[in-house]
């Protein structure tokens, strides 16, 4: 036999995958279960998932992942729910990865199909959250032809996934599936792209599934020593006014009971970014809330004026920190993260950690314990609380609300009726009594939300922090939704920003999930706007979203859009009717659409501009 035949015949026996020698078949088993009769690699896949845990996935069929949804429909533990755009699936798994915890699936097939899960996967990545997602892929004899809806998903999703695979012999399908979503939900969480080819689907093969995974060179938990923590201990004797400064890697981590630990004994204020929201209870004595561009301006005093920064589980921003040289710049700088890429990258440390951050808390509890540090901070404490009561979030009706075309066209000139977002927003809290899951969208909304929402709880506060991607809340919503049915969940979108996914409407609607949206609508882009007032002398460039002809007229008519859904909405245009229709919307056992109609005049407070410090902070 020719070295070109066998070649060929080797070729035939791995996408065949039946005719492995007996002793392959042996050795491999010794690392896993070995399936009991051969299966296609559709089959394989489900199967995988299934033993992953998945109990839903996000997926829209097309030609080239139909042999999975075809697989799918024998499946009796997942429940496939059907977006109505691949961008909608990735951002609901997204959602249900940030809710529940646990990995989020979604799959599109090949092409556009796999392309328009590109900016659910960047927002998973920008944000650190576990995400599986799985292409379909023309044959492997066809791939790099340009074949009909052949796109690289592998190449052009490489920076943006922690890892993928194009998977090129079914023999590899459940070794690739377990390494996913290990790869995914350990160490700094992220999103992992699967590609498979429709030949790798239709393959037979009798799979070996393992029964753990070992990945060389790849320590996701690694731990800090204990002279480095000693240190940490020694400088918060020293300090006079110590802060911590906390995000997302706290909840990712599942550190938030031993942070409050840590805070509650070692008497230090903290502050969190919004990847941190809900990591420590805003409403403790002890929480700043949340920092940076639109945070609290107690807490962007308090970092200025530190002389210990504690920064746990967050990578300095450039939103939180604005002139990154400036932020802290008196302070000592601890930084501990599970990514060693963190350290030094935005922010010089004087004393930077590699660690677990569960791990670091716990021992730093333990060190406080058996030190018997009773330091109190009292100055300190008195000197923040003054701060808080000089400027909370808060909000008037202003000048300029009152000159508005608002006010003239819809308020018939009574400003006494004006809705005003961040009223809204305190009363849905009031209403759901603090314990909704609060999805939003991208924009003044998504910062009004976490001014007005007392958060108490990780996994909260769902929204695109790192990306900014607009139409991102209702999809997660669903997600959320999903993974947490007993809870309520409510998506609070601005008008530009529900626009880009409403037709998510219709997978609330036939996949019965009774996700609420609370539309602040003021037919504009309105951070766009605010950013115009402040520094284009209120010129707009394109960022009016309503109808030019007829400014007096509600565009588009959402309460319209939502009921050709089938779903219900009603409109609020004065305040007497704001609480009796939030009670309706959350007392709603079917999605509700509540669209409230705000000026476009209000400016999110405080503000610190881009690149600029907190001496620059407009908070009045």
């Amino acid at each position: 036999m020719s070295a070109k035949t066998k070649g060929n015949e080797q070729t035939k026996t791995r996408e065949a995958g039946r005719t492995r020698p007996k002793i392959q078949v042996r050795e491999a088993a010794k690392a896993g279960e070995l399936a009991v009769r051969p299966m296609k690699g559709s089959e394989i896949i489900v199967h995988c998932l299934e033993r992953e845990g998945v109990d839903t996935i996000f997926a829209y069929p097309g030609g080239a992942s139909m042999e999975i949804h075809q697989a799918l429909t024998r499946s009796k533990q997942i429940r496939t729910v059907l977006p109505r755009h691949e961008q909608g699936g990735a951002f609901a798994a997204d959602g249900y990865a940030r809710a529940s915890g646990k990995v989020g699936v979604c799959m599109a097939t090949s092409g556009p199909g796999a392309t328009n899960l590109v900016t659910g996967i960047a927002n998973a990545y920008m944000d650190s959250i576990p995400m599986v997602a799985i292409t379909g892929q023309v044959p492997t004899h066809m791939i790099g032809r340009n074949a009909f809806q052949e796109t690289d998903i592998f190449g052009i999703t490489l920076p943006i996934v922690k890892h993928s695979y194009l998977v090129k012999d079914v023999n590899d399908l459940a070794r690739i599936i377990k390494e996913a979503f290990y790869i995914a939900r350990t160490g700094r969480p992220g999103p992992v792209v699967i590609d498979v080819p429709k030949n790798v689907q239709q393959a037979e093969a009798r799979p070996v599934f393992p029964d753990k995974v070992e990945l060389r060179g790849y320590h996701p938990y690694p731990k800090a020593d204990d002279v480095a923590l000693n240190e940490i201990i020694g400088l918060i004797e020293k300090s006079e006014r110590p802060l911590l400064y906390v995000g997302g890697g706290i909840i990712s981590g599942g550190a938030a009971e031993e942070l409050r630990k840590f805070v509650e004994a070692a008497k230090i204020p903290v502050t969190t970014t919004l990847m941190g929201v809900g990591a420590f209870p805003e409403t403790h004595p002890l929480s700043l809330k949340w920092l940076g561009m639109h945070g609290a301006a107690y807490a962007n005093w308090a970092v200025k004026e530190a002389d210990l920064l504690l920064a746990f589980g967050v990578r300095f921003d450039d939103r939180v920190t604005g002139k990154v040289e400036k932020f802290c710049e008196h302070g000592t700088i601890v930084h501990i993260d599970l990514d060693a890429s963190e350290l030094n990258k935005n922010r010089k440390a004087h004393l930077p950690i590699v660690s677990d951050i569960r791990y670091a808390l716990e021992r730093l509890n333990q060190m406080l314990a058996e030190r018997k540090i009773r330091k109190r901070f009292d100055a300190w404490h008195k000197q923040l609380a003054e701060w808080k009561a000089k400027a909370p979030f808060r909000y008037r009706i202003t000048e300029e609300v009152l000159k508005s075309q608002h006010v003239m066209d819809y308020m018939r000139g009574d400003p006494s009726q004006v809705v005003l977002p961040q009223e809204a927003i305190e009363l849905l809290y009031k209403l759901s009594k603090g314990e909704a899951i609060i999805a939003t969208g991208v924009g003044q909304h998504q910062m009004w939300a976490p001014q007005f929402y007392q958060f108490t709880r990780p996994r909260q506060f769902l929204s695109s922090c790192g990306l900014g991607s607009m139409g991102y809340g209702l999809p997660a919503a669903i997600g959320a939704k999903v993974a947490c049915p007993d809870c309520q969940v409510v998506d609070i979108d601005g008008d530009g920003s529900f626009l880009m996914n409403i037709h998510e409407l219709a997978t609330a609607r036939i996949e019965q999930i009774p996700v609420k949206a609370m539309i602040l609508n003021n037919q504009h882009l309105g951070m766009v706007v605010q950013w115009e007032d402040r520094f284009y002398q209120g010129n707009r460039g394109h960022t009016y979203l309503g109808d030019p002809r007829n400014q007096r007229q509600v565009y588009p008519d959402f309460v319209a859009m939502a009921k050709s859904f089938g779903v219900r909405a009603e409109r609020v245009i004065y305040k007497k009717d704001l609480e009796p229709a939030l009670r309706r919307m959350l007392e709603a056992d079917e999605p509700y659409v509540l669209d409230i109609l705000a000026p476009h005049t209000e400016h999110v407070l405080p503000f610190i501009p881009a690149g600029k410090t907190v001496d620059e902070m407009i908070w009045e």
